[in-house]
Formats: structure tokens, C-alpha cells, sequence
């Protein structure tokens, strides 16, 4: 049991530590603020105030980000100690830097609520984002900073036992357009033939060619060999549109395809791009894939990425989502909580922790694709970079990919094998 002695125990202060000691390190805490109790206390004490008469304790001197309740302008200045950046740095402590307001700061997205520009579909741009600026955002900078606390607390109080954390690795599907002819329907086919006239498009749909988006068999015989337990996030818009042109959810081929993976696999709901700022369209969009799945559907994912706190996270809450897997970047790969970890989602305009879970993303095939217009090649080496630094610090790795990067699309040549060396270099 480790005591933490504050002046006032706030709810932010109650939640970032909540996730560092009770989640990451497997130790129980408890918050003190009378520091006659730290007197008489036996066990390891963290000093988290400026009070430094005790030099028993472990002395965190205090940022003053725990102790407010409202959302300003931040001073951040970034500097190197250990070998690693990090910010609210401190003066005669026995840590360099306020970790537990710098974690909260980044977690919890407070930059996110501040005045920013958005980039081109609307969302908050990266290049608003500390870590963009400070170029750390290909680091789980979290994870890095609590193992090198965890190395000052054991030369501290060598007596405290830390449970260890494990890498994990979880594919995740995008399922935007299940097929690139097949499905579609007499019109949308016939336009489609008429922009692009394509001798592959009639093969498929007179049934001599596979459809080229059609990777389903592929994804399970990896699945299957690694022991996976991958996500399915499905497109079930009901209207096309310019940035929804998924099949038509209603088309017999869709919910078959649907049923298939929810006996194998856990789905998630994929919000279409106009479902965004309209939660009875949100709502009518679960409901649709929970009827055709048969099933509760608690998982969620944005489509495009396009998302905005807190009206994305309250409105997915709303209609009963407990496990969201939007948090990285539309137009860049890497860590947008600087995070490799889920973790609850701390609500700032209430000052509350919510039950959901954010399970952050940090590479997407789409990213390298359309974004940085990199190879299957290149794009391999950056998503090794990413499985080694989420491997190194014991932590959650989360890939999206989409299904027309592993079929016989001319578009994307080459991402199969690549997935195929990619999968045999991973190990748990």
C-alpha cells in the first residue's frame, strides 16, 4: 500500500492516480491529507506537496494542474532527462518532473479543449498537439515515464512488489466497403463501369473473379494460426454518400457477412460520417448492426476518425458504448495520448471519470497510404518501429487496417506480404 499525502484530494488527482499506481504498476494506494497520519505511517509515503520536512518520503513537489477545476492555457516547456522528454519539470525532488500532472495533461487530452485550428474533415489537427510539436508523438511516453518511476520508487522503497505488464498485440478492421463490386447494386455498378470501364468489375459480377476487396478467408487463416481475437468495425450507414459508401446494410450478402464474423470474432460499431452530429442517426446505426448481429454491440470506432470531446465520447456513452478505439490520428500515424494503455476516459468539463474505456490506435494503413503516399515497404518498416516501441515498454498495440489493402486491388499490391511479415515478426 502506498500512502500519496496531498493537501486536497481532487478528482483529477484521484484519477491519474488511480491509472499509474492501481492499473499500470498493480499496487494499491491511498490519498492522505492530514500529514500528522504521514508521520505514524510505516509504509512508502509519495510527498505530493511542497512540504519537503520528511526526507523518508518520496517528494513529488506539485504542478499546480491536479488542483484546478477549470481548463486554461498550460505553460509547457519540454526537456530531456534519462534519455527521454518531459514537461512541469521540478527542482530539489527525487523525480525531475511532475509525472502525475504531465500524465494527466496528456491523457486526459486537455489540449484537445483549448482553442485549435482543424485540419481538413474537421478534426482536431496533430499539429495543434504538444507531442507533434515536441516530437514525441511516435513515443508511448507514458509507459516510459512510469517505468523510470517505478526504477526511482524501488531504490526508494525497495519493499513495494509491482505486478509486470505484458505486451499485447490487437488487430483491428475497418470494414468500410466489405466489396468493391460485388453488392453494389445495378447503378451504382453501372456508374462505377462508366467512369472506370473494368474487365475485372464483369468478371465478379458474373461470378469468375473474386472481388478484389474480398480478403475475409485471408484475415481468418491468420487468425486462426496466431490465436488472434481481432475487432470488426462495420459501416451499416443507411444513405450513401461522399465519405460513407459502404454497402447498403439492408443487401442479404452484408448481413451475412456480418453473422460470419460475430461467431468468431468480437464487432464494433463503425459511426458514419454523417451519424457525427446526429445521435438519433448514432443510435439508428447501432441498433441496425446489433439487429443484424444479433448481439449487444459495445464496441465503437469513428469512421474517418472524426471525432471531438466531449460531444463524441458523451453521445457514444449515451446510447451504451463501453469500449471506444478512436484515439489516434486521421493524418498521422502515432501516439495521440501518448499512450500505450487503455484507459478510462476522464470527462474535464464535468470533472469525472467515465466508465469508458479508450483503447488507443497508434498506426493505420490509410495513414501511410493516402496520407504520407508511402510504400508497402516503407509503410512496414514504420509499423515495426511502432510494434517496437509498444513491445519495449510492455504495452497495448493497436493497428487498423482496412479490408482493400489485403485483396487482389492493383491499388494496393504488396500490403498482403507485407501483413504476412509483418504477423511473423510479432510475438506476445
Amino acid at each position: 500500500m502506498i500512502l500519496v499525502y496531498s493537501h486536497i484530494t481532487t478528482p483529477r488527482l484521484k484519477y491519474i492516480c488511480e491509472f499509474i499506481f492501481k492499473e499500470q504498476l498493480g499496487v494499491e494506494f491511498t490519498i492522505c491529507n492530514d500529514f500528522e497520519i504521514c508521520k505514524t505511517h510505516t509504509g512508502p509515503i509519495i510527498n505530493y506537496s511542497e512540504n519537503s520536512s520528511n526526507t523518508n518520503h518520496f517528494h513529488i513537489p506539485p504542478h499546480s494542474l491536479l488542483f484546478e477545476n477549470d481548463i486554461r492555457e498550460q505553460s509547457i516547456t519540454c526537456f530531456e532527462t534519462n534519455r527521454f522528454k518531459a514537461f512541469f519539470k521540478i527542482d530539489d525532488a527525487d523525480f525531475s518532473f511532475d509525472i502525475l500532472a504531465a500524465s494527466f495533461y496528456l491523457l486526459s487530452r486537455y489540449e484537445e479543449y483549448l482553442p485549435h485550428h482543424k485540419d481538413q474533415y474537421g478534426r482536431y489537427s496533430h499539429e495543434n498537439a504538444v507531442a507533434f510539436k515536441n516530437n514525441f508523438l511516435d513515443t508511448p511516453l507514458i509507459n516510459i515515464w512510469i517505468e523510470a518511476f517505478t526504477t526511482s520508487l524501488q531504490l526508494k522503497f525497495p519493499q513495494i512488489a509491482y505486478s509486470e505488464k505484458k505486451f499485447q498485440f490487437k488487430p483491428t478492421y475497418d470494414i468500410d466497403i466489405a466489396w468493391s463490386f460485388q453488392s453494389k447494386g445495378i447503378i451504382r455498378n453501372l456508374g462505377g463501369f462508366l467512369s472506370s470501364p473494368s474487365m475485372t468489375r464483369l468478371k465478379v459480377l458474373i461470378g469468375w473473379e473474386k472481388d478484389p476487396f474480398d480478403c475475409y478467408d485471408y484475415l481468418d487463416s491468420i487468425h486462426k494460426e496466431k490465436n488472434y481475437q481481432p475487432i470488426y468495425f462495420f459501416l451499416v450507414a443507411n444513405i450513401i454518400s461522399k465519405y460513407d459508401k459502404n454497402i447498403a446494410p439492408y443487401k442479404k450478402s452484408m448481413k451475412k457477412l456480418i453473422q460470419r464474423h460475430k461467431e468468431k470474432y468480437i464487432l464494433g460499431i463503425h459511426p458514419s460520417w454523417k451519424s457525427n452530429k446526429r445521435i438519433f442517426t448514432l443510435q439508428k446505426e447501432k441498433k441496425r448492426l446489433e439487429r443484424i448481429a444479433q448481439q449487444p454491440i459495445l464496441c465503437s470506432r469513428q469512421h474517418y476518425i472524426k471525432m471531438s470531446l466531449p460531444e463524441t465520447y458523451e453521445n457514444l456513452i449515451s446510447i451504451g458504448i463501453e469500449k471506444e478505439y478512436s484515439m489516434g490520428y486521421g493524418g498521422i500515424n502515432g501516439f495521440r495520448a501518448s499512450v500505450a494503455s487503455s484507459f478510462y476516459w476522464y470527462h474535464l468539463l464535468k470533472e469525472e471519470t467515465t466508465n469508458l474505456r479508450v483503447y488507443p490506435f497508434c498506426y493505420m494503413d490509410a495513414t501511410s497510404f493516402y496520407q504520407d503516399k508511402k510504400t508497402a515497404a516503407a509503410s512496414y518498416i514504420e509499423l515495426m518501429n511502432y510494434y517496437e516501441a509498444c513491445k519495449k515498454t510492455n504495452g497495448l498495440f493497436i493497428t487498423i487496417f482496412h479490408n482493400n489493402f489485403f485483396g487482389t486491388d492493383k491499388q494496393h499490391a504488396g500490403w498482403k506480404e507485407m501483413y504476412n511479415r509483418f504477423i511473423s515478426q510479432v510475438q506476445q
